[in-house]
């Protein structure tokens, strides 16, 4: 089994949840594990990672989601449908299985020529899945945005770039899918925020400060954007960080709160936002 991050001495996990006026209310805290990735599900649960598992938070009480496969990371994402999730597993596939616990089921295929699926995406006619794939160059892994259809099993390269590209998720219309990528940077690093049509077209950049940005995730209204933004020159989206989570409007022009907080990997790298678009979590690991 994979050897799973553990906390520092003295260092906590906290769940946040975090209205638009900036009011932000610590909901669970373990000094023991550390739990990742908090999705907001459609019946007011919270599903985050912890060891392997996926857990499901609901007002105050955390309970484990019994699946057939005990490896998970923190690249999962809800289906439409209120009723199941999408995740990848260390073994670089990613599996649907009910909330309620059940059967996971991979859907992915060995034979598209990717290393490894990190889902960060799924359409809302629950068709398509974003994820970033991870393919065998000369010069070493390259990781780009693939479309994977369900219904047909066809995988599509939405990206072909030697620089990497993350976090590709749609808009809640469908009509863009917004990433992170160092498509435009002149050094190693410097990660911006991108979006762009289905098909790969009208690649438009929405940040481009000094800071490294990460994740976009659009509120389920489409009005908002949250993001997690890194220290300047940060390489990839590593743990433990002074870090900022930034709430802003899609295009990133009209930013109304910036929150500072110790974390990264984990902090917010799926979408986030509660099903009524008036509130978000996230977590930090906090030492002392």
């Amino acid at each position: 089994m994979p050897q799973w991050r553990q906390l520092e001495t003295g260092q906590r996990s906290r769940l946040h949840i975090v209205e638009l006026d900036g009011t932000d209310r610590v909901v669970h805290e373990s000094d023991v594990a550390v739990f990742e990735a908090p999705n907001w599900a459609m019946d007011g649960s919270i599903v985050f990672n912890e060891d392997g598992w996926l857990h499901r938070w609901v007002d105050g009480v955390v309970t484990r989601i019994e699946t057939s496969v005990a490896d998970f990371n923190n690249d999962h994402v809800l289906d439409p449908d209120g009723e199941h999730i999408f995740a990848t597993s260390e073994d670089g596939h990613i599996y649907r299985m009910p909330l309620a616990g059940g059967e996971a089921v991979r859907v992915t295929r060995d034979d598209d020529g990717l290393m490894a699926h990190y889902l960060h995406g799924v359409s809302p006619d629950g068709r398509v899945l974003l994820h970033i794939g991870g393919a065998a160059r000369a010069e070493g892994a390259v990781y780009n945005i693939y479309a994977f259809d369900l219904e047909t099993g066809v995988t599509t390269a939405l990206t072909d770039s030697a620089k990497p590209h993350d976090g590709a998720e749609f808009s809640p219309d469908g009509a863009w899918v917004y990433f992170n990528a160092e498509r435009n940077s002149e050094r190693p690093g410097h990660a911006q925020l991108f979006r762009m049509r289905p098909d790969a077209t009208g690649i438009e950049q929405l940040t481009g400060d000094d800071r490294v940005n990460w994740f976009p995730h659009l509120s389920p209204d489409g009005t908002r954007m949250v993001y997690i933004s890194f220290p300047p020159d940060t390489l990839g989206h590593p743990a433990n960080r002074p870090v900022q989570v930034v709430l802003t409007d899609p295009l990133a022009r009209n930013e109304s709160l910036r929150i500072d907080l110790f974390g990264g990997q984990g902090s917010l790298n799926v979408n986030s936002w509660a099903p009524d678009s008036a509130r978000f979590a996230y977590v930090d690991y906090p030492i002392g």
